[in-house]
């Protein structure tokens, strides 16, 4: 750290200043958070610009009542579609094997939206409340140094910076969980999943309104809408050897949508004339960690917890994270005693409730045609749906940006619990959030 740094860290009352490596959802909803709170957030993303991969994701009630408090409730409105049902379908003829009622029910039960989109119509939205001198591209992150004074950062192209808080958002191969936590291995699931969007031009047999889960011997078939109901995201799961790569960005050929989906449905089938650009994604996770942080650095999202979509959380829990620090921090006492408390106090809030998560999305590992198809809509996660971190950590749900003319009200998220208003059972087993 340089003398002029030393004395800006000694300036009194100045704010706290957080480097947040990584510009994903995660590190994009900390920052957002952390500036909303007068903290001095600055966010390093090793790509040349800023941009989300990926396509469709479930955003939860957990995730949309924080995102409304930041006030995204309009972008939500244009860019989110909230389905009315999940209807699951027998693969071979497209019967109706079972229906879960969504829309209104759902956000009347968890007293906030369930909302399905792509990820970079949410990258976007995060990305705009974040001033644009706080987002620095370009920025690979080389190695770090913590001391009782500060975080020293140096980059691959040689610029440094220091900071009171250092924020590992860089992803499930991060440089900052391994010098925290030390190197670990990727678990591999068994399975893979190919993904894409769709026109629902293409599939006019299909209400985009509606989720859709078709299950069957050679895997399931899971399509949600997204982009005001333009397009359907689809996701097909299915067994598979482990591959070269821990990746979900690898592009592969409609041919093996076509294989797997051979002796199909017809109205499934019609996907394949209309899938687009096919991508693979190889399903691993990660073992829990014991420990997120030090005395100034910590680890949010699948740099802390990465998981298996099995419970659609996985975007969902990393917003969740990125308030729930914010709201330590901006707590926190003056100086490195008070910075470490509050870390403490983040990860004590957050990793018991993210290894529940994590390991529970691998146990509720979707059944597939001909074992238990009731499994595909009744695991009961109504306790990750529910949750308001935000409340849980100072009781305070006010300044909610109303949703829907007004009609939700996150005070009422806990006292709602006993009450199903409709809703029977969570579809989460089976929503793959592309996370």
């Amino acid at each position: 750290m340089t003398s002029q740094q030393s004395s800006q860290n000694a300036a009194p009352n100045r704010p706290l200043r957080v480097a947040v490596v990584g510009g994903g959802i995660g590190g994009l909803t900390a920052a957002a958070a952390l500036v909303a709170r007068g903290i001095d957030a600055h966010v390093y993303e090793r790509g040349a610009d800023l941009r989300e991969e990926g396509e469709g994701m479930h955003l939860g009630p957990n995730a949309s009542r924080l995102l409304l408090r930041l006030g995204l409730g309009s972008a939500l409105t244009a860019s989110g579609v909230r389905p009315n049902a999940l209807e699951v379908r027998a693969f071979h003829d497209g019967s109706v094997v079972a229906r879960q009622e969504m829309g209104q029910s759902w956000e009347e039960r968890f007293s906030a939206p369930y909302l399905t989109l792509r990820r970079q119509d949410l990258h976007s939205m995060l990305s705009s409340l974040v001033p644009p001198e706080r987002i620095h591209t370009g920025a690979e992150l080389a190695g770090f140094e913590e001391n009782a004074e500060g975080v020293r950062l140096w980059f691959a192209d040689g610029r440094q910076e220091w900071c009171d808080v250092l924020v590992g958002a860089d992803g499930v191969h991060s440089r900052v969980r391994r010098s925290v936590a030390g190197a670990d291995a990727a678990v591999y699931s068994g399975n893979s999943a190919l993904r894409g969007l769709v026109a629902t031009a293409d599939m006019p047999h299909l209400d985009p309104s509606l989720m859709y889960l078709y299950a069957g011997p050679s895997g399931r078939v899971l399509l949600y809408p997204v982009s005001g109901g333009t397009h359907f995201t689809y996701v097909v799961v299915t067994e598979a050897p482990e591959g070269d790569a821990e990746s979900w960005t690898s592009v592969t050929d409609v041919s093996d949508l076509d294989a797997l989906l051979a002796g199909w449905s017809s109205e499934v089938r019609s996907l394949i004339p209309a899938a687009g650009q096919v991508r693979r994604w190889a399903l691993y996770d990660r073992e829990p960690l014991d420990r997120w942080s030090t005395a100034r650095t910590t680890l949010l999202g699948d740099a802390a917890h990465p998981m298996l979509p099995h419970h659609g959380q996985g975007a969902n829990q990393a917003i969740e994270d990125g308030v729930a620090l914010a709201i330590c921090l901006e707590g926190a006492a003056k100086g490195a005693d008070g910075i470490a408390a509050a870390l403490s106090r983040y990860e004590e809030a957050r990793r018991p409730h993210t290894t529940r998560v994590q390991l529970g999305s691998r146990a509720d590992k979707p059944s597939q045609e001909g074992k238990n198809m009731s499994n595909n809509v009744n695991a009961n996660v109504n306790w990750i749906l529910e949750n308001d971190v935000q409340a849980n950590l100072n009781n305070n749900s006010n300044n909610i940006d109303n949703w829907n003319n007004g009609n939700n009200n996150s005070n009422n998220s806990n006292n709602n619990s006993n009450s199903n208003n409709g809703v029977d059972n969570t579809i989460a087993n089976n929503l793959v959030n592309v996370a």
